[in-house]
């Protein structure tokens, strides 16, 4: 069965890279499976889990954002922030879910610190369910 080359790219680093059979992202428009020999495209990223599938093994990264690019024969993803389950501090995530929801619930009259929150909720939820939490 032919592969496909992934990597999930931060400003830190490479995250992941990989021959794998199935690349799954979220983005801003909905879940996109890609495969071997899929069109060119390039689309921005919704917070969410890109799932690198091989066979009957599947590696889930956190990933925050940013964009994915596709080419017939290469997969990347160059997030704002992404992480593997062992590398995300489940203490630290739980913390910043904490605080995130109590910044959403104060509300605010401008409305940009709720939206900052929730989408510090989103991210704090995203690692945890990574993270199996």
């Amino acid at each position: 069965m032919p592969t496909v080359q992934a990597s999930v790219v931060t400003p830190d680093g490479t995250v992941y890279e990989g021959d794998v059979d199935m690349v799954v992202v979220r983005t801003v428009e909905g879940e996109l499976g890609i495969l071997p020999n899929h069109i060119p495209l390039v689309s921005p990223l919704a917070i969410g889990i890109a799932r690198m599938k091989k066979g009957s093994s599947e590696d889930r990264i956190a990933v925050s954002g940013g964009f994915v690019e596709v080419r017939p024969d290469k997969v990347t993803i160059l997030a704002e922030a992404s992480e593997r389950p062992s590398d995300i501090d489940v203490d630290r995530a739980q913390q910043a879910k904490e605080r995130a929801e109590k910044r959403v619930n104060a509300g605010s009259q401008d409305g940009i610190n709720t939206v900052r929150a929730k989408a510090a909720l989103e991210r704090a939820l995203n690692r945890l369910k990574v993270a199996g939490k």
